[in-house]
């Protein structure tokens, strides 16, 4: 099963220095020796420490909800005891970490860490505290940027590393705020990198880790042992709640493009945008290929006049490679394009027809045409949905089709008709009651009728869904 995790960690190790040999069982024998000086003995990560631990923060995030009786939702109760006005409220609290990546007060976090909060505030290392301002959310890459309030100060902070330079056997440290017992420091290596099958953001590209990281840990710090930043501490997989030794971070590069989206002046992520579906290369396909083994993205369907279009791309082409480093699959695919600058191109090699190619696809991002937005209010099953008429930037945002036209659920507000029927984000409406909803417009104009029949269809993940309610 695995956790977000929401606190953060800070416990100095000492480091064992071990010397590999290729020898027999003595020789091994032989290179196992007592510290012959006070200096080994004294041999610490602390240092390292030191320097990292003030740029590293707690962070509180709150929100105001209502207590809302679930017997409000039944008309026979409404109908005789009548609507009572001010529901209670509750505030909710969470804690997370984070990372100050400028001197000006910048702070990267995980994204479900202030996940709907009204009220953030940062507390450093030094228990100094501050209210702090949400700059820009990114759902997909589940990382966001906060901006400290503090007038004319500078505080400390890291460094990003490059974190595909990262190789298995990697000593990293883990710095947060675990279960809310403090600052905590752990250490272990890098189990595994370029995790693609992990399922908790868009871009699933994951440094793996058994540096110990618990509940609390969300949105803080794993460094090298340069002291440099090589990802965001995101998630834990555990049956007990605990760390098991199972960690996951955010890759640096990808935090890179979040924060070079704010210090542009940027209020969303913006990516490169390919216009093209990709899909997985199963076993069978990988046979139908001439494959030794399933590698590679495969291209299903290309927008017409996109970036893959115009440079040539063509269905059935495999991406094995860009910019010279390797596609394993098409996760692998989206976390690389992603993290490339807009402007200038990439250079994909591709497989067609049992030969290599290598084509340039322009780095640009995606149109975003003007597409209305609008919440249904009307009683009908959508209520509390806010919809969108589609643009090739929302779709993108959404993982759809490319070529995915009509009207799609952007959000839905907790505990409205919407949300307890079960609609998603990126649900595409394509019918209701028999009419085609085509614009923003015509869902709300079909919500708005008189009837306790509704006949709905939908696109979900490339399937297409009806259901008939009646009430």
């Amino acid at each position: 099963m695995f956790r977000l995790i929401r606190n953060a960690a800070t416990t100095a190790v000492l480091a064992a220095i071990l010397c590999a040999g290729a020898g027999s069982g003595a020789a091994l024998a032989q290179d196992r020796r007592v510290p012959v000086s006070s200096t080994e003995l004294k041999l610490s990560y602390a240092p390292i420490v030191q320097r990292v631990q003030p740029a590293v923060v707690n962070v509180y995030a709150a929100k105001v909800v209502q207590n809302r009786n679930p017997l409000l939702d039944d008309p026979l109760f409404r109908r005789f005891f009548g609507v009572p006005g001010q529901q209670p409220e509750q505030m909710q609290r969470s804690l997370g970490s984070g990372v100050m990546v400028d001197p000006s007060g910048l702070v990267v976090t995980n994204n479900h860490v202030i996940e709907g909060a009204d009220q953030v505030k940062v507390s450093l290392a030094d228990k100094r505290e501050f209210e702090a301002e949400m700059v820009l959310k990114d759902s997909r890459s589940d990382l966001a940027v906060l901006r400290i309030k503090a007038e004319k100060e500078r505080f400390p902070a890291l460094e990003f590393a490059d974190s595909d330079a990262l190789e298995v056997g990697d000593v990293v440290l883990a710095i947060g705020n675990p279960f809310a017992v403090g600052q905590t420091v752990t250490h272990g290596i890098v189990s595994a990198v370029a995790r693609t099958q992990v399922g908790i953001t868009d871009y699933q590209f994951f440094i793996q880790t058994d540096a110990a990281i618990n509940p609390g840990n969300s949105g803080g710090a794993l460094v090298d042992l340069s002291g440099r930043l090589v990802g965001i501490n995101t998630a834990i997989f555990s049956r007990s709640g605990g760390s098991q030794g199972i960690g996951f971070a955010i890759p640096a590069n990808m935090a890179k493009v979040v924060v070079a989206s704010v210090k542009s002046g940027g209020s969303t992520v913006k990516r490169p945008w390919l216009g093209a579906r990709l899909q997985a290369v199963t076993p069978e396909i990988a046979d139908g290929l001439g494959l030794k083994r399933p590698s590679g993205a495969l291209i299903a369907s290309v927008t017409p006049t996109s970036p893959a279009a115009r440079a040539g791309l063509k269905s059935s082409d495999l991406i094995i490679a860009i910019d010279g480093q390797q596609v394993e699959d098409a996760n692998a695919f989206d976390y690389r394009f992603a993290t490339k600058p807009i402007g200038g191109s990439a250079r994909l090699g591709i497989v067609r027809g049992g030969k290599e190619l290598a084509l340039n696809v322009v780095l640009e991002a995606a149109p975003d045409t003007p597409h209305e937005e609008l919440v249904i209010e009307a009683s009908s099953p959508f209520q509390g949905a806010k919809v969108s008429n589609l643009s090739p930037a929302l779709a993108d945002s959404l993982r759809l089709n490319p070529s995915s036209e009509g009207v799609v659920i952007v959000e839905i507000v907790n505990g409205s008709p919407a949300h307890r029927l079960g609609f998603q984000r990126g649900d595409l409406v394509l019918s209701v009651n028999d009419a085609k909803i085509a614009k923003s417009r015509d869902l709300e104009r079909v919500a708005g009728q008189q009837t306790r029949r509704w006949s709905i269809t939908i696109m979900r993940a490339g399937q297409q869904l009806s259901v008939e309610l009646r009430g």
